[in-house]
């Protein structure tokens, strides 16, 4: 698999992003999240609301997440076709959120890092890999259902965090997997017809 940079670069753009917003000031946060009853006045918080967070540990948490995620993505070097498919999957996973109505408001990377996770496993798996990089894919997938059924979202979309004294939207992450599985199929498959190429 040729390696891309484009997939670096996004997880760029959500890491600092996120460290920016962090220091920006109150009024500017709240325009940036994710409302199910104000969306629609607001569709650019489909995107800003993933960098957006609401205590230290949540963003540490996602931070390091992310760094896992950067760092497969170094070592593996996923095509371009991979990177659009976690783009796309990225405000559809906030957009699903709609779904349930106990989800008031999302914020926070947890969901567009499932959605990754899921479209690295896909291409893992599905794509033109060697053999045993199909069962690190395998595996990655395998893990991504396994805490998915654990969560149990689709009934519980939404859990109290005594410890960090927040709401988990668990919908998220379920709709991050959920797009990330498809789209990340969708373009791996198409890397067997079409060789990656460096960007």
């Amino acid at each position: 698999m040729k390696g891309s940079r484009t997939w670096l670069v996004l997880c760029a753009v959500h890491g600092v992003l996120s460290m920016l917003l962090w220091w920006a000031r109150e009024p500017v946060v709240q325009l940036l999240i994710w409302r199910a009853d104000g969306w629609l006045l607001q569709p650019w918080t489909l995107l800003t609301s993933a960098w957006v967070h609401l205590s230290t540990p949540h963003l540490i948490g996602n931070q390091l997440a992310l760094g896992a995620l950067t760092a497969a993505g170094w070592v593996l070097r996923p095509p371009t076709s991979a990177t659009w498919a976690w783009g796309l999957s990225w405000p559809l996973t906030q957009l699903s959120l709609d779904l349930w109505p106990q989800v008031g408001y999302a914020v926070g990377l947890s969901g567009v890092l499932h959605a990754g996770l899921m479209v690295l496993a896909m291409h893992l798996l599905l794509g033109p890999m060697p053999r045993p990089l199909r069962t690190w894919g395998a595996g990655l997938a395998l893990g991504v259902l396994v805490k998915l059924f654990i969560e149990h979202a689709w009934g519980q979309p939404v859990v109290w965090d005594p410890s960090d004294e927040m709401s988990i939207v668990q919908a998220a992450h379920l709709s991050g997997a959920f797009w990330g599985a498809m789209l990340g199929a969708l373009s791996a498959l198409r890397a067997w017809r079409q060789p990656a190429s460096s960007s």
